[in-house]
């Protein structure tokens, strides 16, 4: 996720929020910076105010649409007037909302969001025994349910949302970390190890050798 606000404060607030509920959230106070991180990443979703000083929210959210970028835009404003948010809509943005906010249905917006730049990724996954529902931040193994950390549960989902398919240790690093994490830490590695203890037998998490991890048929 990317959070595009030039009050700092606020900026930094919602990223808090957004990391503890196991997502990966950069942070940039200003249109331009908005700009290029999005040229280097594809954000699932950008949190943008509309308001920015200097490169505008509008502009930002054109630029967007016109580099046919995959991030999908929440855009906030002051104004939550009715011709206001038609017009933000019409800008390109996925959703709106107005300040001041409730944070739980900021969550709310952005993982629904989340989900359709997944491939329509279901609101509670399941594989076999296993049951995780992000809404809830709740994972139960044969109806238990499971001790999960806010990165052992952002792993766990991301691996389930790619059902079947290899995750390598730098696609969860990016996804579920952010961008001041270590390329060389082996904290992938450790989190897919507590997730494995946690998760119990028969496992559930296979290493393929040179390339990831993903989920067992």
């Amino acid at each position: 996720m990317l959070v595009v606000e030039d009050q700092r404060q606020l900026a930094d607030s919602i990223a808090r929020v957004l990391r503890r509920e196991g997502m990966a959230v950069d942070a940039a106070y200003d249109g331009a910076a908005a700009l290029e991180r999005a040229d280097v990443v594809d954000y699932d979703v950008v949190v943008l105010d509309r308001d920015l000083p200097g490169v505008h929210g509008d502009d930002v959210c054109r630029a967007l649409v016109a580099r046919e970028s995959p991030s999908l835009v929440l855009m906030l404003t002051a104004s939550g007037t009715v011709a206001q948010r038609v017009e933000g809509l019409g800008l390109g943005a996925d959703d709106y909302l107005p300040k001041p906010f409730a944070y739980a249905e900021l969550v709310a917006r952005v993982r629904a969001l989340g989900r359709r730049n997944r491939s329509a990724t279901p609101p509670v996954l399941v594989h076999a025994d296993l049951r995780l529902d992000p809404s809830q931040r709740v994972a139960t193994r044969g109806g238990n349910r499971l001790p999960l950390s806010p990165k052992e549960f952002a792993v766990l989902e991301h691996l389930l949302a790619g059902r079947g398919r290899v995750v390598s240790a730098e696609e969860l690093l990016d996804r579920v970390w952010d961008e001041a994490a270590d390329p060389f830490t082996t904290t992938v590695k450790v989190t897919i190890n507590r997730l494995r203890a946690k998760l119990g037998d028969p496992p559930l998490i296979e290493t393929v050798a040179r390339a990831g991890y993903k989920i067992s048929p």
